[in-house]
C-alpha cells in the first residue's frame, strides 16, 4: 500500500463511494478554499520544486506539505501516512487529503524530477479550482 491508502486490491461498491467521497471534498466548499490557498502557496515557492513520499524532507515539501510550512504546521510530528492526521491537521476530508497524496506521489507513469513534479501538481490543483472566493 502507499502512503495515499490507495491500493490495487480496492474495487467493486467501495471504490464508487470512496470515489464520491473524493469528488465531494474536492468540490465542496472547504475543499476549494484549501486547493485555491494551496494553489496560492505552490506559486508563491520560491524554488518550484516537490519531493515525494514524505511531508517534508531536507528543507523540501511535498504538495500539502508546502501549504503545511506557509501555515506553520509542525509536520515533524505528524505522520504522513496516516490520512485521517493529515487531514485532521489541514482541515481537510481523509479522502482529499489521499488523493492529493496520490496525485503528488504516484499519478505520473514517468520518471519525473521534483520541478516537473510542481509544474503537473500545480496544473492539477488549478484544473480542480471550480469556484473563486473572494
Amino acid at each position: 500500500m502507499s502512503r495515499s491508502g490507495y491500493s490495487d486490491d480496492y474495487g467493486g461498491w467501495g471504490l464508487v463511494c470512496w470515489r464520491g467521497a473524493v469528488n465531494s471534498a474536492l468540490k465542496g466548499k472547504r475543499g476549494q478554499a484549501f486547493l485555491i490557498e494551496l494553489r496560492d502557496a505552490l506559486e508563491a515557492m520560491p524554488t518550484k520544486r516537490l519531493i515525494a513520499d514524505s511531508l517534508q524532507a531536507e528543507g523540501e515539501f511535498c504538495t500539502i506539505g508546502v501549504l503545511g510550512a506557509k501555515r506553520g504546521v509542525d509536520m515533524t510530528t505528524l505522520d504522513p501516512d496516516d490520512r485521517e492526521a493529515v487531514g485532521e491537521a489541514f482541515d481537510i476530508a481523509p479522502a482529499m487529503a489521499s488523493e492529493i497524496v496520490f496525485m503528488n506521489d504516484e499519478a505520473s507513469w514517468q520518471a519525473e524530477t521534483p520541478e516537473q513534479r510542481w509544474v503537473r501538481m500545480r496544473d492539477w490543483i488549478t484544473s480542480q479550482i471550480k469556484i473563486e472566493t473572494a
